[in-house]
């Protein structure tokens, strides 16, 4: 499975919502930063992301996803399983 990134705060409830998708999906490990403890990781995201503000924002592998609902949007169109298999 592809390593999974999810930029957060503490207090988010569509971070929390995105986990549990990915978590029913297989998704054993989800790497978190958060962005209300370490304010510069903010600034990194927002680079990474082409200035998006708000979280989470969620990476698989190398693919910038977006946020919750990009996230349930790709699991309705059936790419989210795809994404997360792990091609090697």
């Amino acid at each position: 499975m592809k390593r999974v990134l999810m930029y957060s705060t503490a207090v988010c409830p569509y971070c929390i919502r995105a986990e549990q998708l990915l978590k029913s999906k297989g998704v054993a490990e989800i790497e978190k930063v958060r962005v209300d403890l370490e304010p510069a990781r903010r600034e990194e995201m927002m680079e990474k992301t082409g200035g998006k503000r708000t979280v989470p924002q969620i990476f698989i592998g190398d693919t910038h996803v977006g946020g919750c609902d990009d996230l349930y949007a790709l699991d309705r169109a059936g790419g989210l399983v795809p994404l997360l298999a792990d091609e090697s």
